[in-house]
């Protein structure tokens, strides 16, 4: 048991795959060298060469598209794409080779491949750094989208994404990079795909993944001096999702807040609520609501406070939940 930052997890995560498997390598911009723009690969190249931490171009299509090569001859490849709005020249090669391979060749073909992406703002970033593209990947059949949103999971996640014989999209929430939880090394991890009870509650769920988690962990103690008693769900894995965990929650609450950095128009929430009032209508004492992103493109970094979801917005659609 040790205690690390969320980036030391993803980092001494990779190496222990790299250690265990040497087909396991490392692409991406500045990730040799420099260790990466945020040092999660730092210290990678020099203990395990150029051949295996390789610095690329800066050319993203370039990059998945070379993955997807290594993935067919054999090799596992771990792919970082330096920040979630850089990903889009990359948008074909995921959507119409990495999603369709195995459907396409009938199961004959896999492409065991990590795609690693910052994501998020709350960083100060300049435009293109501070996206939130998961709703893109997760509407992708073909394709598995996780989200970690603290170091045991950074650690072990990262691990079990690699090991995937199936593509996977490894969201990293970047301004909770620097956030420290404990880890255990020997422990089982929790299954990849499984929704984690993050904290117990009665009265509703707020449901969320990635960067939302602390801030929702963060509001369900300032609901709790209020005598409000909130469950908080840690989606952990967004395609495809645990809905199983999320209903049994909500059946015991009756109520649920869908939170997420992403505006809400056509976001998560929007599915997981459609799904949550099919499942759970006759348990429901309000509404799912959904607090996330207005439906504009990220601001100015000088007014990304105003736009992100903070502790104050949910604890309004708390209120607003509890008011039915």
């Amino acid at each position: 048991m040790g205690t690390m930052t969320i980036a030391k997890g993803i980092n001494n995560g990779l190496r222990a795959a790299m250690e265990r498997d040497p087909k396991v390598v490392l692409m991406g911009e500045d990730i040799g060298k420099l260790g990466g723009v945020f040092r999660v690969t730092d210290g990678l190249q020099k203990d395990f060469g150029e051949d295996r931490v390789i610095d690329t171009p800066l050319a993203e299509a370039g990059i998945v598209g070379t993955a997807i090569g290594m993935a067919l001859r054999g090799y596992r490849p771990v792919v970082e794409i330096q920040f979630d709005g850089f990903i889009y020249p990359a948008f074909d090669h995921i959507v119409s080779q990495v999603a369709k391979m195995r459907a396409r060749s009938l199961g004959k073909i896999k492409l065991p491949m990590v795609i690693r992406i910052p994501v998020g703002g709350g960083i100060g970033a300049v435009e293109h750094h501070s996206e939130s593209n998961e709703a893109y990947f997760a509407h992708t059949a073909g394709l598995k989208v996780v989200c970690c949103s603290n170091a045991e999971d950074a650690y072990w996640m990262i691990q079990q994404a690699i090991e995937s014989d199936d593509p996977v999209l490894f969201y990293e929430p970047k301004r909770r990079y620097w956030d420290k939880g404990e880890v255990d090394e020997t422990a089982a991890p929790r299954e990849l795909l499984k929704a984690q009870v993050s904290r117990e509650g009665a009265d509703a769920t707020l449901v969320a993944y990635g960067p939302m988690v602390k801030t929702c962990l963060q509001a369900a103690e300032a609901a709790a001096a209020e005598g409000k008693d909130l469950e908080v769900i840690d989606l952990r894995s967004l395609s495809p999702l645990d809905l199983d965990t999320v209903a049994a929650s909500v059946e015991k609450t009756g109520r649920a807040v869908v939170v997420h950095e992403a505006s809400t128009f056509l976001g998560m929430g929007a599915e997981i609520a459609a799904a949550l009032q099919q499942r759970c209508f006759y348990h429901l004492e309000a509404p799912v609501l959904r607090v996330g992103g207005y439906n504009l493109p990220y601001p100015p970094s000088k007014l990304e406070e105003e736009f992100l979801p903070d502790l104050d917005r949910v604890l309004d659609a708390v209120d607003r939940s509890l008011a039915f």
